[in-house]
């Protein structure tokens, strides 16, 4: 009898603690408080349970003492699981030429520098990650072979869309030059591109023929090059992983020939023009315009054969020398004219 009211002295420890956390959730006070006399309670109860556990009462004293254990938590407010939500920003990573960069981490942080989410870019660029509430924060985007990037975006209340660009930390520089003892290009033009064709940069050479170009990626490139009195040239570049790959260039120059197609004394229009090499292979082929006119570039130094049709064919030798515009008009007539 002595133990049965000792566990009912202990029920009745368990229902004043239970008051008292109701008392607290309704907007009291004392959170140290509940929990000095709930522990207390514990304490009483934990020794009814040692009590009682002879006699076959244990898995009742357990209950209890898990009843009583329960209260503090409710009453100092653990933290429990539960949906936090957010306002999502939603976007992609791309490179310089708007290809996606897989694999790439975005990470968001506060002003304060504490972080709030992290994502992994997928395949196609696109990454998640979402502000805890309305405000200004920092989004930072890194990936190997490209630059990180930092960028602030404001929050207000809704789906924030925002597309981060890296660029390359790789570069490549070279010099062009022609074959006649070397001497630089200027001005040549100098055009990147990817290996879809994509425009990566453009620039022109200065005064020593060099060019910088910076902000690209690891991986083959396509080097166009073409100046005035030069032949175009186009080569692959592989450029490396990190720092700045450099190449040198010789363009060779490139003669033109122009002249006027007349059929009758007049200028004729419409008239193919056919150059053909020693060899007998045609080079280059044109129609004359409404002038008459017509113009053959980017040809090598040596001997051609030009062929004019509209009238009937005429054929011409003539010397195209290694650089310049050379002239050469053509007069077309039906035979006995």
């Amino acid at each position: 009898m002595t133990q049965v009211a000792e566990a009912g002295a202990a029920e009745a420890g368990v229902e004043e603690a239970g008051v008292e956390a109701r008392g607290t959730e309704a907007g009291v006070a004392e959170p140290a408080a509940v929990v000095a006399v709930s522990a207390a309670v514990v304490a009483e109860v934990a020794a009814v349970v040692a009590e009682v556990a002879e006699g076959g009462g244990a898995e009742v004293g357990v209950a209890e003492a898990a009843a009583v254990v329960a209260v503090p938590a409710a009453v100092v407010g653990v933290p429990v699981a539960a949906d936090q939500g957010g306002i999502p920003v939603r976007g992609r990573v791309l490179g310089a030429d708007r290809a996606a960069v897989g694999g790439a981490t975005v990470t968001l942080i506060s002003l304060g520098g504490k972080q709030l989410g992290r994502s992994v870019a997928r395949g196609d660029g696109t990454y998640g990650v979402d502000a805890p509430g309305t405000g200004t924060y920092v989004l930072i985007a890194s990936s190997e072979g490209y630059q990180p990037q930092a960028s602030t975006i404001v929050v207000a209340g809704e789906q924030v869309a925002y597309d981060v660009l890296l660029s390359g930390t790789s570069g490549l520089a070279g010099v062009v030059r022609s074959p006649d003892g070397g001497t630089p290009v200027a001005e040549a033009v100098v055009i990147v591109t990817d290996v879809r064709g994509e425009v990566l940069a453009t620039g022109l050479t200065d005064v020593l023929g060099e060019f910088t170009v910076t902000d690209l990626v690891p991986g083959p490139v396509t080097l166009a090059v073409n100046s005035p009195m030069h032949r175009p040239l186009a080569h692959v570049v592989e450029i490396g992983a990190a720092g700045i790959t450099r190449v040198e260039l010789e363009l060779r120059p490139g003669a033109q020939v122009r002249g006027t197609v007349r059929g009758g004394g007049a200028p004729l229009s419409d008239a193919r023009v056919t150059l053909v090499d020693a060899a007998g292979n045609v080079v280059a082929t044109t129609e004359t315009g409404p002038d008459g006119a017509y113009a053959l570039s980017d040809l090598d130094t040596g001997a051609y054969t030009v062929i004019a049709t509209g009238y009937p064919p005429r054929a011409a030798s003539l010397r195209v020398p290694g650089a310049g515009v050379g002239d050469h008009d053509i007069e077309l007539a039906h035979a006995g004219e």
